[in-house]
């Protein structure tokens, strides 16, 4: 397992992620297992959010681990918040009480990472800026950071707060490469060269950002598996099996490689509740990828290479 060490503060995490948010769909000695099988390949961080099972994920997660000190002190628990019933919601009140409730959830006195789950249009910073600052001073949450936010959207909040936004957890695959493409058909008259993101990544990477990629195995907006799917993406998926063949692994881990090789020690987050799917991600934490491979399988997905 690689571990990536997030600069400027004491957080070393893997950089394979266990999604919790179908946790829900295991019993309690279901999601132990496969938790353990988690920490045992090396994963030492779990992301969560309020919304996921209604707060269900995170009350069997704290169930399954007997959430000890012991255990407590080895893992790193995220979990986000502001996404309520059909809108978004950045308020100091509505943060304070969300994180709250999280913890209560979780049995725990403090979160690693808070995230603030997708961007609320009404956000008022300077009130957003003070629940991160009273979060921070109480010990409730060490670090925080957002999810699917642009630069801009970032920047506006970064000017009243304190405290450093240290993630940005972005949908990211083989399959949905926003994150990539304007920044491959430059100044091109083509589709592909709109930028929709608002040069996100590179932004990222120049504040020190990490970027962490759920739906690593999904096309489109949860419209299913990409692997496999030979009707929609035959020529991928025939160069993951070659490359699969290549390293010795499953095509999962290619997938995961594809997005670990990037220079910007990308976090993948794996959703998946069984347990040999998780261990097929893990494999692709190190998989060293050449130039060649990773450019191919770009330009397989249906991306052009110009």
């Amino acid at each position: 397992m690689k571990y990536i060490k997030i600069r400027g503060t004491s957080l070393e995490v893997s950089n394979i992620v266990m999604g919790c948010m179908r946790l829900n769909s295991l019993d309690v000695r279901e999601a132990q297992r496969h938790i353990e099988t988690a920490i045992a390949a090396g994963i030492n961080m779990f992301d969560h959010a309020d919304i996921y099972g209604g707060g269900e994920c995170e009350e069997l997660f704290s169930k399954a681990i007997d959430m000890k000190s012991r255990i407590r002190e080895k893992i790193i628990i995220q979990s986000k918040c502001s996404i309520r019933n059909g809108y978004y919601d950045f308020s100091r009140e509505y943060i304070i009480a969300a994180v709250d409730e999280i913890l209560k959830r979780l049995h725990t006195e403090y979160l690693d990472i808070l995230l603030l789950h997708r961007p609320d249009a009404l956000m008022e910073p300077e009130e957003t800026a003070d629940a991160i600052r009273s979060l921070k001073k109480s010990g409730k949450v060490r670090y925080f950071g957002v999810s699917n936010q642009n630069p801009m959207q970032i920047e506006l909040l970064q000017k009243y707060s304190e405290e450093r936004l240290l993630f940005n957890q972005l949908q990211f695959s083989l399959v949905h490469t926003p994150l990539i493409d304007s920044g491959m058909a430059v100044n091109m008259q083509i589709g592909q060269s709109v930028d929709r993101t608002c040069g996100t990544l590179e932004y990222c990477r120049l504040k020190d950002i990490t970027i962490q990629a759920w739906s690593p195995f999904q096309r489109g907006f949860f419209e299913g598996p990409f692997i496999g799917d030979m009707e929609h993406y035959g020529e991928l998926n025939n160069m993951i099996n070659h490359l699969a063949e290549k390293y010795e692994v499953t095509p999962s881990a290619v997938a995961v490689a594809w997005l670990t090789r990037h220079p910007a020690d990308i976090q993948v987050i794996l959703g998946t509740t069984k347990d040999s799917r998780m261990l097929e991600g893990c494999s692709g934490s190190w998989i060293p990828l050449t130039r060649e491979e990773w450019y191919g399988l770009y330009k397989a997905a249906g991306n052009m290479i110009p």
